[in-house]
Order: structure tokens, then C-alpha cells, then sequence
């Protein structure tokens, strides 16, 4: 607890409380009064206003930020305690609480954080979850084991796409900014007779990225090509609504991020790719099946081709006598389709409120691995099924309380070969659960205590030379006792949401790496992989607010505070880390700001973000802990806007004081002029980037 009151000590400091204070005087000094509008969280079994939901949950909106966003990293700040790991093109890896991967090579992923767009399951692949023409981002902090199972350990990420439009009509948009920034997109939409409608939208991004290539003279090796493609019908009757989704994500980007000086300069002579084609579609039907039960049925599938690589010496051949030369490579083909089925009672038709439902999902993972010290091509087949059965029972016990009650029974199976004669076969019998007690105040607000359960199934570890105890690992589990309040206050100008959580977590599964030589050049193999300890825990608090100061004046700050321990665990190097803090889990994380609007035309928009320090990794190897951890920062984008009629200009600018900050980081050796001793590797987020936007609807 001495270390969770420095945390608060520490944030209390930071720039976030000015904003707060500056909403709390402008309370006092409003005249004309605005409002907070409420939004629905759609990733429950039934759509909720978010101050209504008994849970930690944040809305993002990507069109209501100061700067252009185009992929899901670019937005995740804004929730409390969420975090990402890149090490590629984009931060496909999130954190929840302090809880997620960082990263993935050959061994297969069970992630701790769902990811899903529209319904499909794209966990795992988020290099696919680019923004263009997206209505909201839904972010849901805890474990959501009675609802989505194995893949929600820490949280979900549930990513949901505009529904097409009354009338026929369309929007175009065009970007431009530094560093070879453009993009342009067009979305058309309207209706297709009575009761039916679509949306199609499509969009190329591409920038030039933010390192030069010194060695091969270019500014380009580490760009983004993105494209996306969307669909959305619907139709149906008075008693039947059919939905059907269709996308296609095309990434062509490239992956050049580390140097030997931790710049953004580089000098490979092989910059490595970092491309996904990933193809999905989800078919949903809602039907009124009885005067007091509604059916809803989804079917899903996507297809992922993933291509990843780099160029592993990060240097070039000729560059120091004492040198090695390798590049690695993983093509996986990863296939997913799922089915959920489900029977909802009609809210007031009894005194219980009911939802019973049955999963499955079926993944195959094709990867084949090209690594220059391999001996060869190394080719590997993964299948994982799924199936479980939940159920969840509410009632009110008195006027103004309820109590809810969830379960959900899951069997995981898996079946993995490769090519060097390793197979597994692993299977878990998985349970999760939740009991919910809700208190609705006078006020409307409301208080909320819960205990949630969630789990993880277990796995395997493939890479490199590891011995027979270190290959399998033990399923996790994970209990989370929160509390909370949300209301509208004010006369619906003040939106506030808290909670305090403490998740205990058992068998803990931990990614770590370790090195070993490769020959006498004095090259080392990097190898990840995962394991577990004993036991850890993670506890904080959220706190989110919006506010309008008056009809011009609006402000937001969201703040989270976490402290995270791992209890008696040694790393693969020995060290005991019994009461040191988890991996990418800042003591804090802000994001606040306001808009102001000068008149029916003209805006402003300023933001302010900021993340404690934190450790890259579980393995630390080095005595000295900076060696292993991020550095703390703050950063600020701004907008100013022009909106007409029917059009929209939008200059911005994002990390306007060219903040240096790391996304990814490693601790081993890799330079051959200081004999590859081992130090801290960093990879480096966005510098200051301006830009201009351009839509116009029709």
C-alpha cells in the first residue's frame, strides 16, 4: 500500500488536475449551460448507457479528438489504465490494467485481451483494426469471463461500425500532413426499400513513417500503406432484423524501428515488413421469438495473412569485423469462425431478467518461420475449439436494488504439430463467473459492487532451444472485486464514473525471454517465451469525467491509477521478483483536455496525455532497473476547426512539443563494438506530426 499512495502522490502532481480544477470553477461561472449526451455500450447482452453500466467502461469516439487517428493505438490513451506494446508497425498488443501479451514469435497466442470489430474476433491480429468510418470504441476494463470467455482475461476491446442511414447520402474525406502523410476515403450510404439499408465506406492511408534509413539512403522503410474496405446491410421484418458485415484490411506497412543509438536513424541493409490482409465477415439475426423472449444468433469468420519480419543484426554486412548477419521471418495464415447463440427475456415481462446462450469457435494457424540460423524452414500447424454454455439471472430484491448473477462453463481444446517433431495436445475445462449487486440512487446515479471471475487456458512454448520444463504452461485465473459510481449530474452538464478494483490473479502466465549463444561469432539466440508464477496482484482506481462548462465550453479528464506486484516469482535469469511491478503497468495514466467553440463556425481543441514509467519486460537481467523500464511522459495535440453546412476543415497537430517516448523495449545484446554486451533497446513512438483534414458530406 506505501507504494499505491506514492502512485496517488505522484499523479496529484501531474497537469491533468488543472484541467479538473478549471471544470470545477467553471461550474460556478456557467451562464448558458450545455449538456453531456449519453452513449450505449453494445458489448453487453444488452445495450446500456455507459452511467447505467455495472462495470468499468470507456466510449471512445475517434472523430472527437484533436488530431487525425487512424488505427486503434492512436486512440487507446484515452481509456484509464490501457496500455499497448509495440515491436512492429503498430501497437497490435494491449494491456488492461496491466494485464496483456507484448508481443508474439512462433509459439502460439492465448491473449489476454479480446479484441472485436463488429462482432468478429480479431484478437490477436489488431494490426486489422484501422478507424476509418468506425462510430465508437468500446473499452471494457476487468475480466469478461461470463461474456466472451478465455480471450478476455484482462478486458475487451469491442470496435462497432455506423449503421447505415435513413436517407441516401454519403461523406468524402481527404488528409494531408509531414513525413508523406495522405489519405482519402469516401463512405455511401441509404436505404434499400422498407426496412432495409447499407453502408460502404473505403479508404487508402499511407505516410513515409518517421525513420531514415541511413545506410540505404531512404525515409520510407518503416512507412504505413493501409487500406479499408467495409459493408453493412440490414433488413428484416417486424419480428426478424438480419445484419450482414463485410471488410477487408489490406496492410502493406514496413518495419524498420530500432538502431544501435536508439534514434530514428537506422542503418539496415534487409528493413523487415509488417503486412496483414485480413478478410471478415459476421452474419446476425435478432428475432422476436415469443411475447416474452427474444433469439439472437452470429455467425463469424475471418481470414489473416500475416507477414512479419526484420532485420535482426539491425545493421549492414561490412559494417564491424566482429558482426553476424540474420534476418527472421513469420507468415502465419490463421483462419477463425465462431457461432454464438443466444435466448434473452423481455425486460418487465417477470420479475427476473434472464439470458441463456451457447459459443464455439474454431481457429487454425498455419505459420511457417524463414530465420537465417535455423538450418532451414521451420513449418507449424495450430487448431484451437472452443465451446461453452453461460447463463446470467438478475432480480430486483427491493425497490432501487438488484443483484445479477453469471456463469459460464467453457472447454478449450488445441492440437499443435510442427515440422521439427514437437506436438501438444493440451485441453481445459474453464469457469468464470460474476455476481453483481446495483443500487440506483435517487439521483439516477448508481452504485455497483461485484466480484467477477476470469480465466485463461493454458499453453505451450515453442521457440527456440528451450529445455522440457520450460515448454508447457498452467491455465490463469484471475479474481476481480470492484466497486463503483457513475451518475449524470449537474442537470445532465456533469458525466462522472469511478471505480476501485483489486484483481488477484493465480498462476500468473508471464512472458519472458532469455538468450543463448548461437556459435563462437558471439551471436546470441533471443528467445520469448511464457511461463508462470506463483501469484500477483493488481489494484487502482479509474476515474473518468466530462463536463459542460457552458454552451462553448466542454472538458474531459480521465485518470487511472494502478499498482501492480508480482508475489513469490523468480525470471528465467533467477531473479527473484517477489514485490516488484508488473510489466507495461504505469503507476498512472491521464488523458484530459477541452473544446471550446467560438461560434457556429469555428473550434478549438486542445489534449493533454501523460503515462507513468514502466517495465518493458519480466525479464531483467540488468542490477540496474532503468535498464528495463520506459520513462515516463506528457503530450499534447491540438486542433482548430471550421465547420460549414455540409463540410469540415480540421488543422491539427499531435505531440506538439516532440516528446520522446517508447513504445516497445528490450534489454539484451546486439552491437558488435562494444562485443555485444547487453543494454536497453528502445523503439520510439510518433515525434511532433501536423496535418490537415478535409470531409464534406453529401
Amino acid at each position: 500500500m506505501a507504494l499505491f499512495r506514492k502512485n496517488l502522490r505522484s499523479l496529484l502532481f501531474q497537469p491533468v488536475w488543472l484541467i479538473v480544477c478549471l471544470a470545477a470553477w467553471s461550474a460556478g461561472a456557467a451562464e448558458n449551460e450545455g449538456y453531456i449526451e449519453e452513449v450505449l455500450v453494445t458489448a453487453e447482452f444488452r445495450d446500456t448507457a455507459v452511467t447505467g453500466l455495472a462495470a468499468s467502461a470507456t466510449v471512445i469516439e475517434p472523430d472527437d479528438m484533436a488530431s487525425a487517428v487512424h488505427h486503434l493505438e492512436e486512440v487507446l490513451s484515452r481509456a484509464p489504465n490501457v496500455n499497448y506494446a509495440s515491436g512492429a508497425s503498430r501497437g497490435r498488443f494491449i494491456q488492461i490494467r496491466g494485464i496483456g501479451e507484448r508481443g508474439q514469435f512462433s509459439s502460439p497466442l492465448n491473449p489476454s485481451v479480446g479484441l472485436l470489430l463488429d462482432g468478429v474476433d480479431l484478437s490477436g491480429v489488431g494490426t486489422a483494426a484501422t478507424l476509418f468510418d468506425v462510430q465508437q470504441v468500446e473499452v471494457l476494463r476487468g475480466p469478461q469471463g461470463t461474456l466472451y470467455g478465455a480471450n478476455a482475461l484482462a478486458g475487451l476491446i469491442n470496435v462497432i461500425t455506423p449503421d447505415p442511414a435513413d436517407d441516401h447520402g454519403g461523406s468524402v474525406h481527404l488528409e494531408a500532413g509531414d513525413y508523406g502523410m495522405f489519405g482519402a476515403g469516401v463512405v455511401l450510404t441509404g436505404p434499400m426499400g422498407e426496412n432495409a439499408g447499407y453502408r460502404l465506406s473505403a479508404q487508402q492511408y499511407r505516410d513515409d513513417g518517421f525513420i531514415e534509413n541511413d545506410f540505404l539512403g531512404k525515409d520510407d522503410t518503416d512507412n504505413h500503406d493501409e487500406a479499408t474496405y467495409r459493408a453493412k446491410f440490414v433488413w428484416g421484418s417486424d419480428r426478424a432484423q438480419w445484419q450482414l458485415v463485410m471488410g477487408h484490411v489490406d496492410i502493406d506497412n514496413g518495419y524498420d524501428a530500432f538502431s544501435l543509438e536508439n534514434t530514428r536513424h537506422t542503418r539496415s541493409d534487409q528493413p523487415g515488413s509488417d503486412r496483414q490482409e485480413t478478410t471478415y465477415g459476421a452474419l446476425s439475426l435478432a428475432y422476436d421469438m415469443s411475447p416474452g423472449v427474444d433469439f439472437t444468433a452470429t455467425v463469424t469468420h475471418a481470414d489473416s495473412e500475416i507477414d512479419y519480419g526484420y532485420d535482426e543484426d539491425w545493421t549492414h554486412t561490412g559494417f564491424h569485423p566482429w558482426e553476424y548477419s540474420s534476418t527472421d521471418r513469420y507468415e502465419r495464415d490463421r483462419e477463425t469462425t465462431t457461432l454464438d447463440v443466444r435466448w434473452l427475456s423481455k425486460p418487465g415481462q417477470s420479475d427476473w431478467d434472464w439470458v441463456a446462450g451457447v459459443y464455439a469457435l474454431r481457429q487454425d494457424v498455419a505459420l511457417t518461420r524463414t530465420y537465417t540460423f535455423a538450418g532451414g524452414i521451420f513449418d507449424s500447424g495450430f487448431e484451437v475449439e472452443r465451446t461453452a454454455v453461460y447463463g446470467e439471472v438478475s432480480r430486483e430484491l427491493a425497490p432501487a436494488w438488484r443483484l445479477v448473477l453469471g456463469a459460464r462453463l467453457e472447454r478449450h481444446t488445441s492440437d499443435y504439430k510442427d515440422n521439427a517433431g514437437v506436438s501438444f495436445d493440451p485441453d481445459d475445462d474453464l469457469f468464470g463467473a460474476r455476481v453483481l449487486l446495483e443500487h440506483e440512487l435517487n439521483d439516477g446515479g448508481l452504485l455497483y459492487a461485484g466480484v467477477t471471475q476470469g480465466y485463461k487456458s493454458g499453453g505451450f512454448n515453442i521457440d527456440g532451444t528451450l529445455t522440457a520444463d520450460l515448454r508447457e504452461y498452467d491455465p490463469e485465473n484471475l479474481w476481480n472485486v470492484e466497486a463503483g459510481y457513475k451518475a449524470m449530474l449537474m442537470d445532465g452538464r456533469l458525466s462522472f464514473r469511478g471505480a476501485i478494483f483489486r484483481m488477484q490473479r493465480d498462476d500468473v502466465q508471464i512472458s519472458t525471454s532469455t538468450q543463448r549463444e548461437i556459435d563462437d561469432s558471439g551471436a546470441v539466440e533471443f528467445i520469448a517465451y511464457t511461463g508462470n508464477a506463483a501469484e500477483g496482484f493488481n489494484q487502482g482506481i479509474e476515474v473518468e469525467l466530462a463536463f459542460a462548462a457552458t454552451e462553448k465550453l466542454s472538458l474531459f479528464a480521465n485518470v487511472g491509477i494502478l499498482d501492480s506486484e508480482y508475489q513469490d516469482y523468480i525470471d528465467g535469469s533467477g531473479r527473484d521478483l517477489d514485490g516488484e511491478d508488473q510489466a507495461h503497468a504505469p503507476a498512472y495514466q491521464f488523458f484530459a483536455g477541452g473544446q471550446y467553440r467560438f461560434n457556429d463556425n469555428w473550434s478549438a481543441r486542445i489534449e493533454l496525455e501523460g503515462k507513468d514509467d514502466f517495465y518493458f519486460s519480466d525479464t531483467r537481467d540488468s542490477p540496474n532497473d532503468r535498464d528495463h523500464q520506459s520513462e515516463s511522459y506528457e503530450l499534447v495535440n491540438a486542433s482548430v476547426t471550421y465547420q460549414a453546412e455540409n463540410w469540415k476543415a480540421s488543422l491539427w497537430g499531435r505531440n506538439l512539443t516532440d516528446e520522446d517516448y517508447f513504445v516497445r523495449g528490450f534489454y539484451f545484446g546486439n552491437d558488435p563494438r562494444d562485443f555485444y554486451t547487453a543494454r536497453q533497446w528502445t523503439q520510439l513512438g510518433e515525434p511532433r506530426q501536423v496535418g490537415l483534414t478535409l470531409s464534406a458530406d453529401f
